[in-house]
């Protein structure tokens, strides 16, 4: 809808507060041209009249980025498919401006196998989780380098240096290149049993069996030792990656199966919202968590500490979980999650509602909750 001039002087003038929004023709298509699909056509009907600027005065992401990318004169821009629908509002804004637009390529979506987008919520996509589990940066840039594009000559293993003498944006594939953690796992062999013997050492030793890391966990397992030899049962979850865990395991007395899940889904979605990532931001989540759930920590503790160490016995857990840091613990919780069945979707519905009652009940004033 459109207002006269009349009337956007009298409504600004008794003190309406206002934004401005992109005009949008309503008729007709916009065309862009795409490095990898060629001419991309969308018709204006399905382009909102995107808000610019919000009546605080602040701009939005959209003319935001436009600006920037202008100002930084970005001659190729590179992004998500996710983001062809919002081309056609760029290309408008650079028309109104008369600034010339970027190059555009929308690269594809890294997938799971089941074909769904990969997320974070669903899967740990952080480098520093690869990094824990003793995966070397060399293999992961190598098995990155092959979603959606291959070496001429189609192998497999090859290094960067390799990749960036080959490499030709415009052979990229849209098929939509599966994440196969399975197929990573397979190539990171490759790459160890390729390494000298020194080499090997040397890597494994700057992994996890460094000063630094150890200093951390020292002081949990000192006190709790007789012998050296008694180190590695009591701490060796913290040099493993998924732990071997079985439904058994988290058959806890006391606790009904849909407590149980409710405990380690709750927990998963405090720990994915939780900024600060040290042990007394982990207690205070914990505790808060089992208040709202009416749950004394000791019931509350039991399958998390089983999900985070593998054992019923370990050393302290909120320790344990600030050494690990935050993409595996929530790994580890995620995987919890699928050894005790999983969580069908209309289970997850039912909790996400659940979840978000929790902080508005208990008035625990959590923004995540609510």
């Amino acid at each position: 809808m459109s207002l006269s001039a009349d009337e956007v002087s009298q409504r600004m003038a008794a003190g309406e507060s206002s934004v401005v929004r992109m005009k949008v023709p309503r008729e007709g298509s916009c065309k862009f041209q795409d490095m990898l699909r060629g001419e991309v056509e969308i018709d204006w009907t399905q382009v909102d009249m995107q808000i610019l600027m919000k009546a605080d005065g602040m701009p939005t992401y959209h003319l935001a980025n436009v600006v920037d990318d202008h100002l930084m004169e970005i001659t190729h821009v590179i992004r998500g498919e996710e983001w062809i629908n919002s081309a056609p509002k760029h290309q408008l804004l650079y028309d109104y401006f008369g600034w010339e637009m970027p190059v555009l390529c929308h690269m594809p979506l890294l997938r799971n196998p089941d074909k769904s987008k990969l997320s974070k919520r669903k899967n740990p996509t952080s480098i520093i989780y690869y990094q824990r589990m003793g995966f070397l940066a060399e293999a992961l840039c190598n098995y990155l380098g092959r979603m959606g594009w291959s070496m001429p000559d189609e192998r497999e293993k090859f290094s960067l240096e390799e990749m960036i003498q080959d490499f030709d944006i415009k052979r990229v594939s849209l098929g939509g290149p599966i994440f196969d953690t399975e197929k990573l796992s397979w190539l990171n062999g490759q790459w160890i049993r390729e390494m000298g013997q020194e080499e090997f050492a040397r890597s494994v030793s700057q992994w996890a069996f460094n000063k630094d890391y150890f200093m951390q966990i020292a002081p949990l397992v000192q006190s709790r030792v007789e012998l050296f030899s008694d180190i590695a049962p009591l701490a060796n979850f913290f040099v493993s990656g998924m732990l071997p865990l079985t439904e058994q395991d988290f058959q806890i007395k006391g606790m009904e199966p849909e407590v149980l899940k409710r405990v380690l889904q709750f927990s998963l979605w405090r720990f994915e919202a939780l900024r600060h990532w040290e042990r007394e931001s982990i207690e205070s989540t914990i505790s808060q968590l089992a208040e709202e759930l009416g749950l004394k920590l000791r019931n509350f503790m039991p399958p998390i500490f089983m999900a985070i160490t593998g054992k019923s016995s370990a050393t302290p857990l909120m320790d344990s979980m600030a050494i690990l840091g935050p993409d595996m613990t929530r790994a580890r919780l995620r995987h919890a999650l699928g050894v005790i069945g999983g969580v069908s979707k209309k289970e997850l519905k039912r909790l996400e509602k659940e979840f978000k009652q929790l902080g508005v009940e208990n008035n625990s004033g959590d923004t995540a909750a609510k």
